[in-house]
């Protein structure tokens, strides 16, 4: 019965905590900024440059997003989080949207008082290693001692994994993407396990990135997309549209540099798409050049997917399953009509 009561009181201060942000677009436009939760630094997602201007993927998205609230990209906030803060600060508001290189799960789903928009990455989970490790798969690491980020999916993936192919493994946590590759370079795992996206950005900080490997193994599905709280969905509509645009209008041709010229288009999806006809933004309770703002100034997905963690950034991932539908990949956006 205890257990019982406690579920339904947490249960209970979810939904309480829901009602209290059920206005996110009113807020945010009264604030004048998106409050946008990051990673504490993993690069091509979410991480600072030199001046110290986010870039990556996920904070892209949130651009997207002041993009077409806003009319302007810059209208951002960015709350750097670790995987054990994030949710928290979604619930508790701390943050309007939480973009972070985060799996969609069922528990995450339905437990946490969260909806995820979509996916802006298809990820899964791997191993990267030292070449002096002397193993080419990952069947070979019984026995190994792994470095792994604590609250992520990756923890439960990795004991599936390894009970199912009766192997054994020593778990070395650290709170931060840092603190687990740091622990790898200095010797204190053997192994480093998560998102292969994540593995290629850490790889890169490496001393000599040529000294480690990622094992062709993908032993999970990581489909990482942002999220936002249950029970408003006027938010959510306006943060799930902002993704499906940028998928839109790469698949229209739409890009940052012809996005003016399009508006002139007699086709008119596109018309309807970048607001010369239509009322689309109005039905989001937005600006009906929404869709125009964010090609115009953050990019359609293909543009970013590039210039963040494809083969024109360091990260040099090609397309894979994050290629449109129509290139066989699983990027599709439901239609703007």
């Amino acid at each position: 019965m205890k257990k019982i009561a406690t579920l339904v009181g947490a249960t209970v201060a979810i939904m309480a905590t829901a009602g209290a942000h059920a206005n996110t677009l009113e807020t945010v436009k009264n604030r004048g900024a998106v409050q946008c939760g990051v990673s504490d630094g993993l690069p091509g997602f979410s991480a600072t440059d030199s001046s110290g201007r986010w870039q990556g993927i996920d904070a892209d998205v949130c651009r997207a997003v002041a993009a077409a609230v806003f009319g302007d990209a810059e209208k951002v906030n960015f709350v750097s989080l670790t995987a054990t803060e994030r949710f928290t600060a979604l619930q508790s508001g701390e943050i309007d949207i939480l973009s972070r290189n985060t799996t969609w799960t069922l528990t995450r789903d339905t437990s946490l008082g969260l909806n995820f928009t979509g996916v802006n990455y298809y990820d899964g989970q791997g191993f990267l290693v030292s070449k002096d490790l002397g193993v080419d798969t990952a069947k070979e690491l019984d026995g190994a001692s792994v470095c792994i980020q604590s609250g992520t999916t990756t923890e439960l993936n990795l004991a599936d994994y390894f009970r199912v192919n009766g192997m054994s493994y020593e778990p070395v946590l650290y709170d931060t993407s840092d603190q687990t590759v740091g622990g790898f370079e200095a010797g204190r795992c053997d192994v480093l396990t998560s998102d292969q996206s994540q593995l290629y950005a850490l790889r890169i900080q490496l001393s000599d990135p040529d000294s480690a490997v990622v094992l062709p193994e993908v032993i999970s599905k990581e489909p990482l997309g942002p999220v936002v709280r249950q029970g408003d969905d006027a938010w959510f509509n306006v943060v799930k549209w902002s993704l499906y645009a940028m998928i839109n209008a790469e698949e229209m041709g739409i890009t940052t540099a012809n996005a003016e010229e399009m508006k002139s288009s007699n086709d008119p999806g596109i018309q309807r798409f970048l607001g010369v006809n239509g009322n689309m933004g109005e039905l989001l309770g937005v600006s009906n050049d929404w869709a125009f703002n964010i090609t115009k100034q953050v990019g359609n997905y293909g543009e970013v997917f590039e210039r963040t963690v494809g083969t024109g950034s360091p990260l040099n991932i090609s397309r894979g399953l994050n290629a449109l539908w129509s290139d066989g990949g699983l990027q599709y956006a439901p239609p703007v009509r």
